[in-house]
């Protein structure tokens, strides 16, 4: 099998070196356009069955040429990007998992859904930690209740990294992104959107995280899991977002700095949310700087035996373990352990089905036990509430 990992960021290294201990993968190539990461990784290990190649996302024709003759492509470039990829991917005939892909409406998935119709390959996406995990916890925390009315996502983080005020632990862009956009919120059958950071509370996390203001943002889950779970009457998502942050995205809005249409600069066309992003710091760059915990908690409410019943699923990992063992942060572990389970299954026949697949669709249970092998173990507590 010829397999590509394309984007070598931090959540791409994480899932690539699970990948080159796959001994089905005959051939693994590293490509991005910032090399960096992806050399450091080939040269540790060191496996001739490991190559790198510089490869420009936004150019059709290089994705094409890279993607020719390969079996399997794991995505995990900004979700905007992957747009284009899976789309290529589904030409190309060739199986494909990605970590994310960016909703705007209901239509985005249905479109993708009906080119899935008509390709013979398996695409998987919008597996990484939240959407990927979270989804898969939703739908196995449903299967523990007889009826299931609300989901919420939570997504918590008390990182702090040194001498940053201001980071992010993922791609830079997509959490400019998602803290200046308009989240969406599903109820009964119908999403509805709300001004960006205009919904908050706090959370108790389990510990050692503990309390967190956590916001509503735009996320596949509110638009995946009703699609699955059909009895739910209410889907959110939430994230946990420190008050520096928050304060730097309202800037970032008021005065057009989260834009996506190009700007005129002095001759120089430029996108103000691509300039944001290239002055923050990257995750690669801040690695080893970073403490805290990071967890994905789900809560499922609903029924089990006639009375009210809460399924609550959550993992959970150390910035301090994940930089000691992986090499990464905790976010990014998660992602890319999550983007390589995933891959396996696939090459594994495991996930049988063709077509354009979501998370919802992935055996829950084979998925959970191949993620506790990468050090990500489920907890999960059920809880009668009348």
């Amino acid at each position: 099998m010829r397999a590509v990992q394309l984007g070598c960021g931090i959540t791409g290294l994480v899932c690539a070196e699970h990948l080159a201990k796959n001994q089905k993968i005959e051939e693994l190539i590293l490509a991005d356009s910032r090399t960096e990461g992806a050399e450091a990784l080939a040269t540790r290990l060191r496996s001739d069955r490991v190559s790198v190649r510089k490869i420009d996302a936004t150019d059709e024709s290089s994705i094409r040429s890279l993607l020719k003759d390969g079996d399997l492509v794991v995505s995990s470039i900004p979700g905007e990007l992957n747009r284009k990829v899976v789309r290529i991917a589904m030409s190309a005939g060739i199986d494909y998992v990605d970590f994310s892909l960016p909703v705007n409406s209901e239509e985005d998935f249905s479109e993708l859904l009906r080119l899935g119709e008509r390709i013979d390959s398996r695409v998987l996406s919008s597996m990484g930690s939240d959407p990927g995990i979270s989804d898969i916890l939703a739908m196995h925390g449903s299967s523990k209740l007889d009826r299931s009315d609300r989901v919420h996502v939570i997504d918590g983080d008390n990182a702090c990294a040194e001498g940053r005020e201001i980071f992010t632990l993922w791609s830079p862009l997509e959490m400019i992104e998602e803290a200046t956009t308009p989240a969406a919120i599903f109820e009964n059958g119908e999403i509805f959107m709300v001004p960006p950071l205009s919904r908050k509370e706090t959370y108790r996390f389990p510990e050692p995280i503990g309390d967190l203001t956590v916001y509503n943002t735009l996320h596949e889950e509110t638009y995946l899991i009703p699609r699955f779970i059909k009895t739910l009457a209410y889907a959110d998502f939430k994230i946990a977002i420190d008050d520096n942050f928050v304060e730097f995205a309202e800037v970032l809005r008021k005065v057009g700095l989260n834009g996506l249409e190009p700007v005129d600069v002095k001759g120089v066309s430029v996108r103000p949310i691509d300039l944001v992003a290239a002055l923050m710091p990257r995750p690669v760059d801040i690695i080893g700087k970073v403490k805290g915990h990071a967890a994905v908690v789900v809560e499922v409410h609903g029924l089990k035996d006639g009375r009210q019943a809460l399924a609550k699923l959550w993992v959970m990992m150390s910035h301090e373990e994940a930089y000691e063992k992986y090499h990464s942060n905790a976010t990014g572990y998660l992602v890319g352990a999550a983007g390589a389970t995933a891959a396996e299954m696939v090459i594994a026949g495991e996930v049988d089905e063709k077509g354009f697949l979501l998370p919802e669709q992935v055996p829950s249970d084979k998925f959970i036990r191949r993620l506790a092998e990468k050090g990500v173990k489920v907890k999960e507590e059920i809880h009668i509430l009348d």
